[in-house]
Parts: structure tokens; sequence; C-alpha cells
């Protein structure tokens, strides 16, 4: 599935979204076209994805971290970022997603913000709750060669106000990286396993996970598959 499926895919989602934003401004006496234009923004979030986040300078800093994205332009998607899925949540920050053509593009002084998501959803740390099974194995396909550009301005949301400067975030990249505890929260939370998911797609996708070393700094520029020699997947035996 190329890019333009994986569009169709999450903007029939988001128009089922935005006609029930539009349904309950109606129910509420708002006037629709009004309402629709100021909701316009926010109704277009159509995919919720939840992953686990890594500060860069800090890798022990790990959060599970709500993602809700939309479309906003060819091989470019942006996500609010939420602490949590209830509606008192916390928005901690803000990702930008490109595909690998556009990064590929980019100058080193600017690669260096963007992090790959190939471990994250070949090891199963990326799922999209919601989504049909079929339909989330479709996204993923696509998400795989994707980079992500991630800044947390609500550094920690345990605090009662964002506090300190924002937080470049990194991706996990290889086995032993991850905080186990956060993974078991976050598996418990959705009713998922990683580890299950980690086998459905490894046979999906035919390929073994990145292994890929922490970065040594924030000037580091990030690769998706091996610490050194070609940057390529290694298939799975």
């Amino acid at each position: 599935m190329d890019r333009r499926e994986m569009f169709g895919i999450l903007g029939t989602m988001g128009a089922g979204l935005a006609g029930a934003g539009a349904r309950a401004a109606d129910e509420h006496g708002a006037h629709v076209e009004g309402d629709g234009k100021r909701r316009a923004p926010l109704a277009n979030l159509h995919a919720h994805f939840c992953g686990i986040h890594m500060a860069k300078k800090d890798p022990k800093f790990q959060i599970v971290t709500q993602h809700y994205c939309a479309q906003v332009g060819d091989g470019v998607h942006q996500c609010l970022l939420f602490d949590s899925c209830d509606k008192g949540a916390k928005l901690i920050g803000v990702e930008y997603i490109i595909s690998d053509d556009l990064y590929r593009a980019l100058k080193d002084e600017e690669k260096k913000y963007w992090h790959p998501h190939t471990y994250e959803v070949l090891a199963g740390g990326l799922i999209a709750p919601g989504m049909k099974p079929e339909d989330e194995m479709k996204v993923m396909k696509v998400i795989l060669n994707t980079w992500g550009k991630t800044w947390h301005t609500w550094p920690d949301p345990k605090t009662p106000v964002p506090l300190g400067e924002p937080l470049l975030i990194w991706s996990l990249m290889a086995d032993g990286q991850a905080d186990e505890k956060v993974v078991a929260a976050r598996d418990k939370e959705f009713g998922v396993s990683t580890k299950k998911v980690r086998e459905e797609r490894g046979k999906a996708f035919g390929l073994e996970v990145p292994k890929v070393s922490l970065p040594k700094s924030v000037d580091d520029v990030g690769r998706q598959w091996t610490d050194e020699g070609d940057d390529k997947p290694t298939k799975k035996k």
C-alpha cells in the first residue's frame, strides 16, 4: 500500500469524526456551519496512535504518549500529543511526520531533529488503538519508513504547569532501550501484548528489528537499521 492508499483509509476515518463533531454542535444549538469552521483543525484529527517517547538528551526519560494526527500535505502529517486519552488529558507537545523521500532531501543540520519509526513499528512499540487489525497493519507498513520531529513542550506532565525548556524527543531503536515498566503499563492500559504485536509484524514485514545505538549527543543524525555500513534492513530468517 502506498501513501495515497493510507491517506484514503485515514481520510475516511476523519470524515466520520468530523461528522460526529457537526452532529454534536447541532444538538447543542450551535450554528453548524460556523461551528464547523471553528472546529475544522480539530475535526481533521482522524488517527489515534499510541507510542513510547524518549528524550534524545536523556534516554531514561520515557513516557507513553497519545498521538492525534491529521494529514496536511502529500507525505506530511501533524499530531497533537497528550499524556492520556482522558477528557482532562494534558497537551504535552507536537509531532510532525514526513515520508522518507522528504527526509532524505533535508540537510544534516536539520536531520538531527528527526527520528525514524522503524523500530517502533517492527518491535510493537507503536499501536493504533481503535483501528481494525487489518487497517492497523496497512498503516504501519507506511509508517515504517517515515520520520518524526517531536517536541514535548510540557516535559513532565506531573507538574501543575509546563516547566523548563521543550524536550526534543527521540525514538527507541533497539532491544534493551525501552523501560519495561513503561511498556507493561501501556500494554495493560490498552489490553495488548507488545511481544505478540512484534511477532505478528515480523511475519507480515519479513524484516528483523533494527539494532541502532542510542545517540551520544543531541547533534547525532539518526539511522534506521544499523550503526555501521549500509543502512538497510535485514530480512527475517
